[in-house]
Formats: C-alpha cells, structure tokens, sequence
C-alpha cells in the first residue's frame, strides 16, 4: 500500500491480490495447508485455490478444466508428481496414475489457461525425472526434456526441492529455476523430537552426491562429516541400477556418536540402511536418517526390520510428496511440514521479492535451533 499524490489529493493505492492457486488432486493436502498459511501471510480470509476438474476417459486419455475466471491473474500450479494413491478407470479397470501421467496434467493445465494468466509459474516439490538427469551414450534424457516443454509453454518460474542434480537447470536457460532444501524444516523438526541426539553427533553422507548436503547440515548443527564411498558392480544392471558391493567409510570414529545419515531421497532404502548397520558395528549410539522424499519405492518392510534390530531410531522426511497414512503412524518416522516454506515462496514470487532469504536461511535456521535448545 502506498499514497500518490494527484493533483493535490492524496489517493491510498492498494496492490490488487492477484495471486491464484491451481492444485492437482495429487497434492490436495499439501495444498490446502499451503492455502492456509497463504491466508496468514496475507491476512485474508478467502481461500487463493482455483477449483478445477480432473477427469479421464475410457480409454486412458485426460482431461482438466478450470472452474473460475485466471484472466490476469497470478497462477500457481502446485503438482506432487510422485504420489502414487490417484487412481482412475481404464477400460474399466482401477489404474494408479504414474510420473509421467501427473505430469501430462500439468500440461494439461497451463493449456486450459488459454494464455488467459498474467502469468504461470509451477511448483513441482519432487522433481520430474530428477533421477535422470544426466546421460550415458543411447540413454534418454527425460529431466531436462520435461523442463524444456514446460520452458515451450513459456511458464515464468518453476520451483521444486533438493533437485538430484541442481545443475539441470543449465537445460532451461530461458526459464527461473529455483531449487531449494527442506534443511532448515528437517532440523527444527528433530530439534523438537530428539534434541538429546543432536549432542556429540555426525553426519553422514552415504555417497559422494549428498556430501554437499551434509556439509549443510553439519554446518547447522556445527558438527564434523564423514562420507561413504559406494562401489557398485557396473557390469550388472538389476531393476535399473547397479548394485552395491560395498560402502567404504572416510572419516571421524563413530564410537559412542550419534548418527544422521543424510539423503536426497529414500528409494528402495538399501544403501541407507547398509549405513545405518555399518554406524551400528562402529559403535554408534543412536541412527537418525534424514530424507526430503521419502519414497520406500520397495515398501517398508526393511525398516521394520531395522527399527526391530535396532539399527536405527527415527526416519525423518517431508510432506512435499505423497507419504501413505500408514507410513506416517510409524513409531519410527517423524512427518515434517514444508507447506509454510511454499507458501513464502509463492508470496514472494507474487510480490516480485527477492527469494535469496529462502535459500540462504542458514543463519536464522542456527539461531531457531539455538532458541529451541535453550527452552528445552
């Protein structure tokens, strides 16, 4: 709100709240808990989602329709495309939709726009096809691929979390690209849970990929790293990936430490918890594991059995991708909510704000943790 004067009058001009939010039924719940911290941030009692409808017909094809007027409004479309509980009928049957066909809705959706939008922006906490972003002779690239498309329909920014490989962004130039970390959350979290493991502990990077985001943690909870080195049998190929033959550790002893193993993703869980029994034969006290997407892509069963054994103490990860309620009700994992950290993001891209105290929130993180410590 600001004053102008015009021809000796003095006029309060408001900035009209443009902002609009489109969320696929895929990320309902996150959505709605965005929604309401919207409303917080911005004192307003009317809810900022779009209604829309998302159907299929008999034969597998899709369609969405937007329910209510986006001419020059601010659009933000918010897609979990790792949830794996929407079904929808095909030639009768129950079928789960996949990656791929969550992200075809949000096509779907910036095309029902119908350029109507002021402007479109996509936020896609779990990054379509982050696992491949990179290739290796007549292997595909589907990462960058899908960010191309998007980058053709012309969207103004997309944002998505703890990206596998954040330099993909490289394949969209022309596109804002934002990735950020679910760190400070994840910390302030296990802060509330579990503050006595957070004394004499380590953290662990279980590859060479999550050193960086280890050394975040660390640097956090100001604390030392230690790194496994993954040596995999290349001349095998078992569901898609080569298996590991070994985890080679570089480092500070374990003894008598407490443990957070720290990740990207949890997909199969294998390679964590070889760690997590590895930190337990060095005498490690407890074993946290921290994850932004937790994924269990080969079900829990595993980690039941290492919780039973002892091997580790608690799972943490977010609520930015879907998580089935019965995973969640594990005496063993911990549920941290990121939907405030989107709301800011969301509030500010509207403003036209910086986002550089979203992604260096290190320091205020380190004094929360302080202040946290301190009240216990």
């Amino acid at each position: 709100m600001h004053s102008q004067n015009i021809d000796g009058w003095y006029w309060v001009m408001t900035k009209i709240d443009d902002l609009k939010l489109i969320v696929l039924e895929n990320a309902k719940e996150l959505g709605e808990l965005v929604d309401n911290h919207l409303k917080v941030l911005r004192n307003s009692d009317t809810s900022y989602i779009v209604p829309i409808k998302e159907s299929r017909f008999a034969n597998g094809e899709g369609k969405l329709e937007i329910c209510e007027s986006i001419r020059e409004k601010d659009v933000y479309i918010l897609s979990d495309v790792g949830n794996y509980s929407i079904t929808r009928k095909y030639r009768g049957v129950d079928h789960i939709l996949g990656p791929d066909e969550h992200f075809a809705d949000v096509k779907r959706v910036i095309a029902a726009t119908s350029n109507h939008a002021r402007r479109v922006s996509v936020v896609m906490p779990l990054l379509y096809e982050s696992r491949q972003h990179k290739r290796k002779g007549r292997e595909s690239l589907d990462c960058a691929m899908g960010l191309q498309e998007l980058e053709y329909y012309r969207i103004r920014s997309f944002v998505t979390f703890d990206a596998h490989d954040p330099s993909v962004a490289n394949a969209v130039p022309r596109m804002a690209f934002d990735n950020f970390y679910a760190t400070s959350s994840v910390l302030e979290s296990m802060y509330i849970n579990d503050a006595d493991s957070l004394n004499n502990v380590l953290v662990i990077a279980p590859d060479a990929g999550a050193v960086e985001r280890a050394r975040y943690y660390a640097d956090l909870i100001k604390c030392k790293v230690g790194f496994f080195n993954k040596r995999r049998d290349y001349s095998v190929l078992v569901n898609g990936k080569n298996p590991i033959v070994a985890h080679d550790y570089l480092g500070d002893s374990m003894e008598g430490m407490n443990i957070i193993i720290v990740d990207d993703m949890i997909a199969s869980g294998g390679s964590v918890l070889d760690i997590a029994e590895k930190a337990k034969e060095k005498g490690a006290k407890k074993v946290l594991i921290c994850a932004t997407f937790a994924l269990f892509s080969e079900g829990i069963d595993a980690f039941d059995e290492a919780y039973n054994k002892g091997l580790i103490d608690k799972v943490y990860s977010t609520n930015i991708t879907y998580v089935p309620r019965y995973i969640k009700d594990r005496e063993w994992y911990v549920d941290v909510d990121c939907s405030e950290k989107i709301a800011q993001i969301v509030s500010r891209l509207n403003n036209g704000e910086s986002l550089e105290p979203l992604h260096h929130d290190g320091n205020e993180t380190y004094q929360k943790l302080l202040q946290l410590k301190e009240n216990r």
